[in-house]
C-alpha cells in the first residue's frame, strides 16, 4: 500500500467481525514499531499480544467500553520509563510519551496496511489491566488496541482542513510570506 493513501485511509473502528486474523500479521505490525525514532537509539516500548477470550473481557471491562470484547485480539503498549529518564532525567518522560506516539503510528499504518481494523483506546484502569497482564508497577501502559476485522465499514470522518492548524513564521500567520528577490 502506498504511504500517502496508508495514511488518509487508517481510521478507528469499534464493530469488529468473527473472522479471527492471523496472529502473525498482527506480530509483523507489532515490528513495525521498532522502527520509530527513539531518544538515543534506546528504545523502551514493549508489547503484549491478547487473544485469551476471559482476558479479553476482563480488559474490555478494565476500558468501560464494551465494543473492546469483540476483538479478536488486543495489543496493549506499554514503556519503561527508567530507561529514557536514566539517559535524559526528567525531559525523558517528554521523550518517552514521543517516541511511544511515534512506534504506534508506525504499529496502525501497518495494521491498515494489512487491512485489520483497530482503535486506539487511552481510556482504562491501569491498575486492573497490569494485574490482569502481570506488567510490573513501574511500567506505564500507554494504550490499547483491540484488533479484528471490521464488520461493517462506517463513515469516515472528514479530517480538519489544513489551513485551520498551519502558521506560518508565529501563532496566527496564516500565509507565507512573499520572498524577497535579490538583483545581481
Amino acid at each position: 500500500m502506498e504511504l500517502t493513501r496508508a495514511i488518509k485511509t487508517r481510521r478507528s473502528a469499534k464493530r469488529f467481525s468473527n473472522k479471527k486474523p492471523n496472529w502473525r500479521d498482527i506480530i509483523e505490525c507489532i515490528d513495525s514499531a521498532r522502527y520509530a525514532p527513539m531518544a538515543g537509539n534506546n528504545y523502551s516500548l514493549k508489547f503484549i499480544l491478547v487473544n485469551d477470550e476471559k482476558k479479553i473481557r476482563e480488559i474490555a471491562d478494565a476500558s468501560e467500553q464494551d465494543f473492546v470484547s469483540r476483538a479478536q485480539f488486543i495489543v496493549v503498549a506499554f514503556s519503561t520509563q527508567s530507561r529514557t529518564t536514566n539517559s535524559y532525567g526528567e525531559r525523558g518522560k517528554v521523550y518517552l510519551r514521543q517516541q511511544a506516539g511515534a512506534a504506534i503510528q508506525n504499529f496502525l499504518l501497518k495494521i491498515n496496511e494489512k487491512k485489520l481494523s483497530t482503535c486506539w483506546i487511552g481510556h482504562f484502569n491501569e491498575d486492573k489491566i497490569k494485574h490482569i497482564l502481570k506488567i510490573p508497577e513501574e511500567m506505564q501502559i500507554e494504550a490499547l488496541f483491540p484488533i479484528g476485522f471490521e464488520s461493517s465499514k462506517q463513515k469516515m470522518s472528514r479530517k480538519i482542513d489544513l489551513d485551520r492548524i498551519l502558521y506560518f513564521e508565529e501563532y496566527g500567520q496564516k500565509r507565507m510570506r512573499k520572498e524577497n528577490k535579490v538583483n545581481v
